[in-house]
């Protein structure tokens, strides 16, 4: 049985929705949960649920990363906090995954130094899943290196490539780098000299592709830094925000807009589904020697269950060894 570390503290909304959707988890994904965490806060939530108690084990730790926190000094100075007694707990083989809502920063610099990156892999890369209007498409990085070099983001490629394939079930996703147009000779020096050794890799890299692709169908997998990756990603979640208020106080304005909605109502609500994060659980963390899932700061109690099973899929599936398997076809002197 796939055995899940849940960070209990991680999140805005964390115990209470981390539990809830722990809880819910073991149900969906009949998996192991361990809930690290301050145990009496944990329990108070757990005795909200009917669940199988030999499905759960808590693990008391006493402090916790904050949000606000710098992530090297608190993994640094809080050994003793629910994100890294989790981590731990992964690293001495005791779970097979470990989620957490918290840091980003603390999660992406935790892992890093006590997992370690997989064989071939310099840095590690958070992917994010972003609907379009036919299907998918995978961002990597969005947010775990700021400023990689031309050869991280190759292996961004690979590792998004592997992850499409593997998990989300597509045989020889297209890759594309962002950029600011299409042409070869577009963008940075480091877009370009990035552009050269995608040309090089075993992946179906396309080329370049714009901002306006990433919801267009376009591409499968699209690679960027950490920095551009992460100001697209807020962009997009506040867009759907603000699309889905704005609809929803037109059509309430008049009684024609109110009649409006009763009539399409199933689309609206599968629309609202397709722009909601929860659905998708968390992001990845790609290329750390283990599973590590990264969730939404305001992650609900159905985004955690989801991450749960999201979790337990890529263990199932072996991602790492695929990714593994891809890095070592780079040519050797794009490997330089």
């Amino acid at each position: 049985m796939v055995k899940v570390v849940v960070d209990a503290m991680g999140g805005d909304y964390a115990p209470a929705a981390v539990v809830g959707g722990a809880v819910e988890g073991i149900k969906k994904c009949d998996c192991f949960v361990y809930l690290v965490g301050r145990e009496a806060e944990i329990k108070k939530e757990l005795l909200k649920y009917k669940f199988d108690p030999s499905r759960v084990e808590i693990v008391h730790a006493e402090e916790i990363v904050e949000m606000h926190e710098s992530p090297a000094n608190a993994i640094r100075k809080k050994r003793n906090s629910s994100m890294n007694i989790g981590i731990n707990l992964l690293k001495e083989g005791k779970a097979d995954a470990f989620f957490s809502a918290g840091n980003t920063g603390g999660v992406v610099c935790s892992a890093t130094l006590k997992l370690g990156l997989l064989e071939g892999i310099e840095r590690p890369g958070i992917a994010i899943v972003m609907p379009n209007y036919k299907g998918v498409s995978l961002i990597i990085d969005a947010g775990a290196n700021i400023d990689p070099k031309p050869l991280h983001l190759v292996q961004y490629g690979i590792m998004g490539s592997a992850y499409f394939e593997s998990i989300l079930g597509k045989k020889n996703p297209s890759v594309g780098l962002l950029n600011v147009g299409e042409e070869e000779s577009k963008g940075t020096d480091f877009a370009k000299e990035t552009y050269q050794l995608l040309e090089q890799s075993p992946i179906n890299f396309i080329g370049n592709v714009e901002g306006k692709d990433i919801f267009s169908n376009q591409c499968d997998v699209i690679v960027c830094d950490g920095f551009v990756g992460n100001v697209t990603l807020k962009v997009a979640e506040s867009l759907a925000e603000t699309m889905s208020l704005s609809l929803r106080q037109e059509l309430g304005s008049n009684i024609l807009g109110r009649l409006a909605y009763l009539l399409a109502r199933k689309s609206f609500k599968s629309f609202k589904k397709k722009i909601d994060y929860s659905e998708y659980g968390g992001a990845p963390l790609l290329g750390v020697d283990g599973v590590v899932i990264i969730g939404h700061g305001r992650s609900s109690a159905k985004a955690v269950m989801n991450a749960i099973c999201f979790a337990k899929d890529e263990v199932e599936r072996n991602i790492n060894q695929n990714i593994m398997e891809q890095v070592k076809k780079i040519p050797v002197k794009a490997a330089c």
